[in-house]
C-alpha cells in the first residue's frame, strides 16, 4: 500500500477523489455487471464488497489521523 501525506484540505480532497475512483473501478464493475444481468445473488455480493471497500477507505483515513 502506498503512503500519502495529507497536510491540508486540498490534499485530502485529491486523495479522496483518487481513492473513490479506485474503488469504483475495482468494485463497481462487478456491481454493474450483476445489475445488468439481474443476478440478485451476485448483486448482493458485489454491493457488500463495494460497501466494504468504502468502509475500509474510511478506516484507512481514520487510522492515519490517529498516528499523529
Amino acid at each position: 500500500m502506498e503512503t500519502t501525506e495529507i497536510s491540508n484540505r486540498s490534499d485530502f480532497a485529491l486523495w479522496a477523489i483518487q481513492r473513490a475512483q479506485e474503488i469504483v473501478t475495482i468494485e463497481g464493475a462487478a456491481f454493474a455487471m450483476a445489475a445488468r444481468d439481474m443476478n440478485e445473488e451476485a448483486l448482493a455480493t458485489s454491493a457488500a464488497e463495494l460497501g466494504q471497500a468504502i468502509a475500509d477507505a474510511m478506516l484507512e483515513v481514520f487510522d492515519g489521523l490517529l498516528a499523529d
